[in-house]
């Protein structure tokens, strides 16, 4: 038997850098997702056409960037000083002693330089694993859609989908492993991949808010405004072009200038914070309401696409935009669609709203257009479902 699951990417369709500062902020899934694939070793005798087994081993491997780790059973649990109480029942976080261990053991590994940056992601999925199934051997493989980086959430659809095949595996999910297909978890099943998402998302990020791992696991849309989260369930089926910028940003950084701004400018810097508020809180309303006939659906994706402008104009006013960005807003302008930048900004990816009655002749011309810049451009359903897992048995 083999598990694979899926988690979605995440976009922020209003109200990045100001949700720090009180604002609302709504975020979205879209349909490009990170699967996760789960295999235990084959008894004897019986050979798998998913991968050969090697009965003392748990290896990961990072298809899409060539990468494959494994360490021997015993040397991981040689390693870990608190080995005695995994695997964990509830979602707990890595202790200090714990991440040295892991981290000496990815150490080990020798991830070229040119790659080093998936060694968080490589101690979260050892914490996860260890965490949920103990000292057993298996092969994990995960393949994504998502670029890395670019503020899609490719890191918690990372955590989410590994969650989510290895609690497939365990007492804590009820599935009827014979169904055919995706199968989507129960509400309390669903919290449990959340809460050990969270658990893998503070180990690559430190201090994150949990917004991403949310949108993740759950799907569809959220608002969020002062730490409080609230499920959105959208009516409307908006379509976006995702523009990767391929230009590289320091969150922080970022973070860190809007912060010195408003200092400079306190009075100012409200007035922008309160009109993004305004923004997040009327999309928030759109996107719930019925649109029973293609008038109102027109209307409300034309009133969407003005919010959008708005909120990339005061976007611009806080000092995060990118000349990259620049670049896609005026392409896209020429036809007339409306774009923002989705995330922290400084480059990183940009939303363009694609109206339902929309040619696709001309969506292929502004594709074409953004890829003659070398951008890298696709596609995504917005508000999708959220986690899923599908069994899978060997022949």
């Amino acid at each position: 038997m083999e598990v694979k699951a899926r988690a979605p990417g995440k976009i922020i369709l209003s109200g990045e850098h100001a949700v720090v500062h009180g604002s609302t902020a709504v975020a979205a899934s879209i349909d490009k997702y990170t699967y996760a694939y789960l295999r235990f070793p084959t008894p004897s005798g019986i050979l798998s056409s998913f991968i050969v087994d090697n009965d003392d081993a748990l290896k990961l491997q990072l298809k899409d960037l060539s990468l494959e780790f494994s360490w021997s059973i015993s040397r991981i649990k040689g390693a870990l000083p608190e080995s005695g109480s995994l695997p964990s029942s509830t979602p707990a976080s890595c202790s200090v002693e714990s991440a040295k261990s892991i981290a000496a053991l990815v150490d080990e590994q020798n991830i070229p330089e040119a790659k080093i940056g998936v060694a968080s992601g490589v101690s979260a999925f050892l914490w996860l694993y260890l965490s949920i199934q103990g000292f057993k051997p298996a092969t994990v493989v995960i393949t994504s859609e998502l670029p890395l980086g670019s503020g899609l959430g490719s890191s918690a659809a990372f955590c989410v989908a590994l969650a989510a095949a290895l609690l497939a595996f365990t007492d804590s999910v009820g599935l009827d492993m014979n169904q055919q297909g995706w199968l989507l978890f129960g509400e309390k099943e669903l919290e449990l991949v959340n809460k050990w998402a969270f658990e893998g998302e503070k180990i690559i990020h430190g201090k994150p808010s949990g917004i991403d791992n949310t949108v993740s696991t759950y799907g569809n849309m959220i608002s969020f405004k002062s730490g409080n989260l609230t499920r959105l369930e959208s009516n409307l089926p908006l379509k976006m072009l995702i523009t990767n910028t391929r230009v590289g940003r320091n969150t922080k950084a970022l973070v860190a200038g809007v912060s010195e701004r408003t200092l400079r400018h306190p009075d100012a810097m409200a007035f922008v914070f309160s009109a993004v508020d305004s923004i997040s809180k009327e999309l928030t309303t759109i996107i719930q309401s019925c649109a029973p006939d293609d008038l109102s659906v027109t209307e409300k994706e034309e009133k969407i696409a003005e919010l959008m402008e708005m909120n990339q104009g005061l976007l611009q006013s806080l000092g995060v935009s990118h000349a990259a960005i620049e670049t896609v807003l005026r392409t896209t302008l020429k036809y007339r669609l409306a774009s923002k930048l989705t995330g922290a900004g400084g480059g990183g990816c940009v939303l363009t709203l694609l109206p339902t009655f929309l040619s696709g002749t001309v969506v292929d011309k502004v594709i074409n257009e953004l890829e003659s810049n070398g951008f890298q451009c696709f596609i995504a359903g917005i508000g999708v479902k959220g986690a899923e897992i599908s069994f899978v048995v060997s022949s």
